[in-house]
């Protein structure tokens, strides 16, 4: 696609890097047909195509508008399109970019900016845990709305204190521990039953994905460089080789594709440049360990319990991780099954989404609920806090993080 920059953006790394990928694009039309958004509203400005081109015009000089905004802000950023583009568009940095150049330009209405200020800045905040632990305890209590992202309360369980050799490093994340504790804890016992041992740098937080997609790029930056300067030491290539972690495990998958672009994002830092590189080299996704733990866990995994599968989109298209956790938990015994149809479609949950566009939301929840048809002896498993506690909230079957299946079959 033919672009002519602005004067106030050529030359500039955002102008440079957008107009790159906007080469890409020859308009075919494939990622409306796999785009969540167009599959209910039906717009092509409401796809990806279209909002490229809302985008190349703004990049040309246009001036953005309100419905432009809106059109931005209706994008899931699942990144579905970049899995079915047949020309590797790099969509998912591309409307990073837009997002940030059309805000500079269009004022949100006051309800609308309080709304994402309080979400940006009060999920990584330190006081969410203790704001979740009151919302839990007058559950009851609360309207329809709110009890949809309030979970009922769940005990983590014993984390292992056995000392091994192998040490991964593990990101607690910012909601996750308040939300669905025994996640963080099945990990670090699923872990240790294979001889490796989960440990978690104190002062690491949220991965900088809340602020960095609700258009505070800086204060995204600044998270994820306290998480590099907290991990630094771990994963330093000067430490001597018996005191350094093998990998970062990452079992968000949301959490799991924003690091693993650490590099990418801080590509123009002189100071964290090279650190942030490091960090994505060693980041893996806790299903990227599978296949290394498999034949630990074999003889200590008795089940006979059947699954249902839902792969996140920043599983599946995010970080291009297919068909691994199904594989992988069959060779242990598992009945696991994904979608009867559209199992690439996104559950509508993405991130903030379900709170900024709720009516979009549930139906795409609804419609992936139809798609999985799960059976009563059936658990839904997923990979990212978001998607299993935004499908809970549709169903009475246990949606839960296919890990603690896996540690409750552990004998």
């Amino acid at each position: 696609m033919q672009t002519t920059l602005a004067p106030e953006y050529q030359g500039t790394p955002d102008g440079l890097a957008a107009e790159a990928i906007l080469r890409k694009c020859v308009h075919c039309g494939f990622c409306t047909a796999t785009c969540p958004t167009y599959q209910v509203l039906g717009d092509e400005l409401d796809g990806p195509r279209g909002r490229i081109y809302l985008m190349k015009q703004v990049l040309e000089g246009a001036q953005p508008t309100r419905a432009t905004q809106m059109h931005l802000d209706r994008c899931l950023t699942c990144r579905n399109c970049e899995t079915t583009c047949p020309s590797g568009v790099d969509y998912g940095h591309l409307v990073d970019i837009g997002r940030k150049l059309v805000d500079a330009k269009v004022p949100r209405p006051a309800s609308e900016s309080v709304l994402r200020w309080a979400l940006k800045e009060g999920l990584p905040s330190p006081m969410f845990g203790p704001a979740m632990k009151l919302g839990q305890m007058v559950r009851p209590l609360l309207p329809a709305k709110l009890q949809n992202k309030v979970p009922v309360a769940q005990p983590s369980g014993a984390w292992p204190s056995r000392e091994h050799a192998r040490k991964v490093l593990m990101l607690a994340g910012c909601v996750q521990p308040s939300m669905a504790p025994n996640i963080n804890a099945a990990t670090a016992r699923v872990l240790d039953a294979a001889g490796v041992q989960a440990v978690i740098a104190p002062k690491a937080g949220c991965c900088g994905a809340v602020k960095f997609h609700l258009n505070d790029q800086d204060g995204g930056k600044a998270a994820m460089r306290a998480n590099i300067d907290a991990w630094w030491p771990w994963i330093d290539p000067q430490r001597a080789d018996g005191a350094r972690v093998e990998a970062i495990v990452m079992n968000a998958s949301g959490c799991g594709v924003t690091v693993k672009e650490y590099g990418h994002i801080l590509e123009d830092d002189p100071h964290y440049a090279a650190k942030a590189a490091r960090v994505s080299e060693l980041t893996r996704d806790l299903s990227e360990l599978l296949p290394d733990l498999v034949p630990q866990l074999k003889d200590k995994v008795r089940t006979q319990d059947k699954l249902v599968f839902h792969p996140p989109c920043t599983l599946q298209h995010g970080q291009k991780l297919r068909g691994g956790v199904e594989q992988q938990l069959a060779a242990l015994g598992f009945q696991v099954r994904v979608a009867f149809n559209e199992a690439h479609l996104c559950c509508g949950s993405a991130g903030t989404y379900s709170v900024l566009n709720p009516e979009i939301s549930y139906q795409l929840r609804d419609r992936k609920l139809g798609h999985l048809q799960a059976q009563a002896t059936e658990t839904i498993i997923s990979a990212n806090i978001g998607c299993i506690t935004h499908l809970q909230t549709g169903t009475d079957v246990s949606v839960r993080h296919w890990v603690e299946v896996l540690d409750s079959a552990l004998v």
